[in-house]
């Protein structure tokens, strides 16, 4: 793989909030729809730069604190102890690139039949630089998991609510081996930047 992760879900630590916001015990306290989810990598290695994604992703767990309710739903949801519970999962296998050949050896990488599911657990929320948001959680890929901090930027408009953000990695903290190709002759850069975005609507009260 190489410089990027990109995970954009219309959530990441922001997929992971914003998935799990999206569809499970919050639904009782209101009702959320995720209106666009995507996660794409991109990468670069020593022959050219390469670009992979997916929509296929979903909510594991979510629970939210019991103030988490009325007009000030988003509000409430962001602060710490708004989420108590929330985890999503990225079907690693449906990760695609416009680049032929691509996909099998990124697969065989993420060892997709050992481990189909890349996941994140929130930990928590804290507060970022110059008001930005920060979610720490538990990222695992390939069966090894890291914590990780994501820096998050949200923006409300009426019923609708955007989460974006990235965090850098290196592939090989995953136990991942940077894929070859071309006989070895193609080499990947194991930096990858996972970067989301997930758009959240409910319906105002």
């Amino acid at each position: 793989m190489g410089r990027g992760f990109i995970v954009r879900a219309s959530l990441g630590a922001a997929l992971a909030l914003a998935g799990g916001l999206g569809t499970h015990a919050i639904a009782a306290v209101a009702p959320l729809a995720i209106d666009t989810a995507r996660v794409t990598i991109d990468g670069t290695s020593n022959v050219h730069e390469w670009t992979a994604s997916t929509t296929k992703v979903r909510v594991t767990r979510a629970q939210l604190g019991a103030a988490v309710a009325g007009s000030e739903f988003w509000e409430h949801a962001l602060k710490p102890g708004g989420v108590e519970t929330f985890e999503i999962a990225i079907a690693a296998a449906t990760l695609t690139s416009p680049k032929e050949g691509l996909d099998k050896n990124m697969h065989k990488a993420l060892k997709v039949e050992q481990h189909p599911d890349i996941t994140f657990r929130l930990l928590r929320f804290e507060a970022g630089q110059a008001g930005a948001l920060k979610g720490i959680g538990v990222l695992r890929i390939a069966g090894v998991e890291r914590e990780v901090a994501l820096n998050l930027k949200t923006q409300r408009t009426d019923a609708t609510l955007t989460v974006t953000g990235k965090v850098d990695l290196l592939m090989t903290d995953y136990g991942i081996t940077p894929p070859k190709a071309m006989l070895g002759m193609l080499k990947t850069d194991p930096k990858v930047t996972i970067t989301f975005e997930t758009v959240l609507s409910v319906p105002l009260t």
